[in-house]
């Protein structure tokens, strides 16, 4: 496992007033905005990956996009991006496997067949659990969101050689880990709602992915997540 104990300095914000970083000059350059959990799952796999001489953090406003952004580099104008080799890539599942594959660090998906095909099964499933627990915050999350974590409970009784969906830390914690993190704070904090009552391997999941130095550094503000979620989805 890669370990960068090193807290890294975060670098600053830019917006509309900012002048673009000098691009396409052969600098991998990973485009992001602190807060989104897309941007979140790249994030974690550049960490873990240990690729932080390599790939260079260039965080957005997305209320305040720099004009340049869309105009000169990414013409979708969305986070996350990778500038690589005169290139630039977007799509958080296609940068996963992307940086995965053409870049060095401790490989994120394992060569068992087994666990191959089942990551691509949970990662096609990704987008359907994001939909069904956030759609169910407009209703009654806690009997139309149990499911899916009913769900992720079953899938990490798949492998029973680490507490991980394959167990070992890979491409599906990094899909899964930014929604759950999310979820499970504002399910805890609007609805009193425990994710992980009556789900052990969902809760020593939650455990042990917190001790992985290259998630910590990622994740959110938990007051801000339930400030934002609650002007998303609650308000009237």
């Amino acid at each position: 496992m890669a370990i960068h104990s090193v807290e890294e300095v975060l670098p600053p914000i830019l917006d509309s007033t900012s002048e673009p970083p000098p691009l396409f000059d052969g600098t991998t350059r990973l485009y992001l905005n602190y807060e989104c959990p897309f941007c979140q799952r790249v994030w974690i796999v550049r960490n873990y990956k240990d690729l932080h001489d390599k790939i260079i953090l260039i965080a957005i406003h997305l209320q305040n996009k720099p004009g340049w952004y869309k105009e000169k580099l990414y013409p979708e104008n969305k986070v996350p991006s990778l500038e690589h080799n005169g290139k630039v890539i977007g799509e958080s599942l296609d940068l996963i496997k992307y940086l995965d594959s053409n870049f060095e660090g401790p490989a994120l998906l394992p060569d068992a067949p087994a666990k191959q095909k089942f990551a691509e099964e949970m990662i096609a499933y990704s987008g359907t659990f994001l939909n069904n627990v956030s759609t169910s915050f407009k209703g009654d999350p806690v009997k139309e969101a149990c499911g899916e974590f009913d769900y992720l409970e079953t899938a990490l009784s798949k492998f029973d050689d680490g507490p991980f969906y394959l167990g070992q830390f890979s491409q599906v914690d990094t899909v899964y880990v930014p929604f759950i993190e999310r979820f499970q704070i504002f399910l805890q904090e609007v609805w009193k709602y425990d994710i992980t009552s009556g789900r052990p391997k969902l809760a020593a999941y939650i455990e042990e992915i917190n001790k992985i130095d290259a998630y910590k550094q990622t994740k959110c503000d938990p007051k801000a997540l339930v400030q934002f979620y609650t002007s998303r989805y609650l308000a009237k």
